[in-house]
């Protein structure tokens, strides 16, 4: 065991001191899916301290394609991905003390697990849970790094408390799109870039190299061959609510958290967003989905034999279910 991690030792950036430093590290990763998986298994095999993994989810055969921590045998047994990567992350180093969390993210039930974290790592894949992440990360004063990846395509920037600007202040300079793998598709190696970007970043931050951090939101399309570094010195902003001079982490408090609900005998699931729409750029984003109408108060969509209704303020009306986790899982394939 004396040469476990030898080859990543004689890499001058890290060395003994910092093969120990990273012995001593608690990361926390959100989301137990492609990414998660990935950042998960090479931290393991790096010589982390700890790692907690919180996912809700269990493993479908959809999943295995790109989810490397997974066998056919999870899911026949419907065994939840925390779990499942859980054993085959202990099977990997016995070592490390690993914390499997089956349970949803959100800005309570994380709490119990941040007083001793060293990182947290976005593994999720929806806007509202990032939102509440960079705001943990604000109010905690703990570093994380955002990472997305759809079809060929990828992007990843580390938030540093107090030095960087934070996911809010970059909202409006964001390429996001409302494509999720769920509708888009995806391939494996966007999948192992982006992790590829998170866990550089992570392992700088881990061994205190804040030196080497890239700085930048990063950006590409392995398919087109294209890759793009967006710097964000100048986009931090005095007054932003999550890490301007007066914060007010506003996707902490319980009214601005996304929410839904079932209307009593209307086959509907009302969900609650605090972000107002712009309709007509909506339209424009889901009228190749199906059939849209809009008016200056709301948007309706015809999907999958699903009906959408979207409000300007940003109420959401899903027609024809009464349970939640299906309506969730179809707002994010839309919305992203």
């Amino acid at each position: 065991m004396n040469d476990r991690y030898s080859r990543q030792e004689l890499f001058p950036a890290i060395g003994e001191n910092g093969q120990e430093q990273l012995s001593r590290k608690h990361v926390l990763v959100i989301g137990a899916g492609a990414l998660g998986s990935a950042s998960s298994e090479a931290l393991v095999r790096s010589g982390i301290g700890k790692l907690t993994i919180v996912d809700h989810d269990y493993v479908e055969w959809s999943n295995l394609q790109r989810q490397q921590l997974y066998t056919e045998k999870d899911v026949t047994a419907q065994m939840p991905k925390a779990v499942a990567a859980q054993n085959r992350l202990t099977e990997i180093n016995s070592s490390v003390t690993i914390n499997g969390r089956v349970m949803e993210a959100t800005a309570e039930s994380l709490l119990p697990y941040l007083h001793d974290v060293d990182l947290i790592i976005d593994a999720t894949d929806n806007f509202d849970t990032r939102m509440m992440i960079n705001d943990l990360s604000q109010k905690y004063n703990i570093p994380w790094i955002f990472g997305s990846c759809v079809g060929s395509t990828g992007m990843s920037y580390t938030v540093i408390p107090g030095k960087t600007a934070c996911m809010n202040c970059l909202l409006d300079r964001l390429p996001m799109g409302g494509a999720t793998c769920d509708a888009a598709g995806i391939i494996a190696p966007a999948v192992g870039m982006v992790a590829a970007h998170q866990l550089t970043e992570a392992l700088k931050l881990l061994v205190n190299d804040l030196e080497a951090l890239r700085g930048s939101l990063i950006t590409f399309d392995l398919w087109n061959n294209q890759q793009y570094s967006m710097k964000t010195e100048k986009a931090k902003k005095s007054d932003c609510p999550s890490c301007g001079e007066h914060p007010a982490y506003p996707y902490l408090q319980y009214e601005n958290q996304t929410k839904s609900m079932v209307l009593c005998g209307r086959n509907t699931v009302l969900i609650r967003s605090p972000q107002e729409r712009n309709l007509g750029e909506l339209q424009n984003a889901v009228h190749s989905l199906g059939e849209t109408k809009i008016n200056p108060y709301l948007l309706s969509l015809q999907y999958e034999g699903y009906r959408f209704v979207f409000f300007k303020e940003g109420r959401t009306l899903v027609h024809g279910t009464n349970s939640m986790e299906e309506a969730k899982k179809l707002y994010y394939k839309i919305i992203g």
